[in-house]
């Protein structure tokens, strides 16, 4: 839930002002207000990020070697997913949430105090200081989470392993977590925006964010437009990082930027592409 200040009970026009959100901000208060305060729409934000991300490289995969624009990119190229993998995946990720996820949120409206909007939307400059801020946070705690969960042999069986179920990532593959660790991401995902007072607007545009470097960290084609080679400095792993974290599951262990697994020595070398033996 989000932790944000009072909205008045008639919404006014807003003075000028050098927030250039604004006029986008108030045309959501003024035509969308019932919609974006429910609590299931951050929900129903990550659910539909994560399938209209995941799509055009669930297709990109079932189309293989007859797209070879794409398919030279490809990091394992001899270890394909197939539609039943696929279909697996995305049914784990819909079951999770509509039996988990859902019910969590509804306990939470009989728990939580109601969340109400504020007037003035952020500015570019906190939409991206605070993006950048729960982005680095989120990845140090998953880093410590992930690292701890393949260190202990009953952690990583009974909750992480269904996530390495399959050595070659795909798209889907994202969200397929089991419920502890769902849960978990999911309570860190929406409390850090919290913890550091983000606008509603800027805890939205993290998620739908985050959720693209997710599946972009799975898609299993190192890209050359993805976001890994765009950001310099090679701050960020991206799918060849994670690529090789499913195929040697000894390090790479943060899941966006690169800079914990080189402290403190995790880092896995990346091979390009690798033959079945």
């Amino acid at each position: 839930m989000l932790n944000i200040s009072d909205l008045p009970l008639q919404l006014l026009p807003s003075m000028p002002s050098d927030r250039l959100l604004q006029p986008f901000w108030d045309y959501l208060l003024f035509h969308h207000l019932p919609f974006i305060s429910s609590p299931f729409f951050p929900v129903l934000l990550t659910f539909s990020s994560y399938f209209f991300f995941s799509l055009p490289f669930a297709a990109l995969d079932l189309l293989g070697e007859r797209v070879p624009l794409f398919y030279q990119y490809k990091i394992q190229p001899d270890r394909q997913p197939t539609l039943g993998m696929m279909a697996k995946s995305f049914m784990t990720t819909l079951y999770n949430h509509i039996f988990f996820v859902l019910p969590a949120v509804i306990m939470s409206v009989f728990i939580l105090p109601t969340p109400t909007l504020p007037q003035d939307a952020p500015t570019l400059y906190e939409v991206f200081t605070g993006g950048l801020a729960v982005l680095l946070l989120f990845d140090t705690q998953y880093y410590i989470w992930h690292f701890i969960h393949h260190k202990h042999p009953q952690l990583y069986r009974w909750i992480h392993a269904i996530h390495h179920q399959y050595m070659a990532p795909f798209s889907w593959l994202a969200e397929h977590l089991s419920i502890p660790e769902l849960m978990t991401v999911g309570f860190l995902s929406n409390q850090d925006p919290i913890n550091l007072k983000c606008h509603p607007l800027t805890s939205w545009c993290i998620t739908i964010f985050s959720t693209w470097m997710s599946v972009e960290d799975h898609i299993g084609y190192d890209l050359p437009w993805t976001l890994n080679h765009l950001v310099p400095f090679g701050l960020l792993g991206g799918a060849p990082a994670h690529d090789m974290h499913h195929r040697k599951p000894n390090g790479n262990y943060a899941p966006f930027f690169s800079h914990w697994d080189k402290i403190f020595g995790t880092a896995v070398p990346l091979e390009k592409k690798t033959m079945r033996k």
